[in-house]
């Protein structure tokens, strides 16, 4: 399987404000970590289990960033960067189910614990 790569959308460098230079090093730097551990995740025994931990995980930072952006605009702050990192890690899980056959090796693998977790679909 070729390897994951992963980039930041236009959409979200052009969302931050002009002077938000460390924010872009900081998305750039995190989105090349990101990368690196999912390719080896693709590398691993089961590649498909280890993948679905990272997208939970992503998930999980998806649900927090949001979170913030309410608690932020409740305060009257500016949830920008929140969005943004919000916005990045939602691009991110979709960058990984576009990546070749990986979207049905998900869904499987997504499936396979849910009924393992003891929930019977429908």
């Amino acid at each position: 399987m070729e390897d994951i790569e992963l980039g930041i959308p236009a959409g979200i460098v052009d969302s931050l404000p002009p002077d938000s230079e460390d924010t872009k090093r900081d998305m750039e730097q995190a989105v090349g970590g990101w990368e690196r551990e999912l390719n080896a995740a693709l590398d691993s025994e089961e590649p498909a289990s280890a993948v679905v931990d990272h997208i939970e995980q992503f998930e999980q930072r998806w649900e927090a960033y949001d979170e913030y952006v309410v608690e932020l605009r409740a305060w009257g702050q500016s949830p920008i960067y929140a969005m943004a990192w919000r916005d990045l890690h939602a691009a991110v899980i979709a960058q990984i189910y576009d990546h070749e056959d990986l979207d049905e090796r998900i869904n499987r693998e997504r499936n396979a614990r849910i009924v393992d977790d003891g929930i019977r679909p429908g």
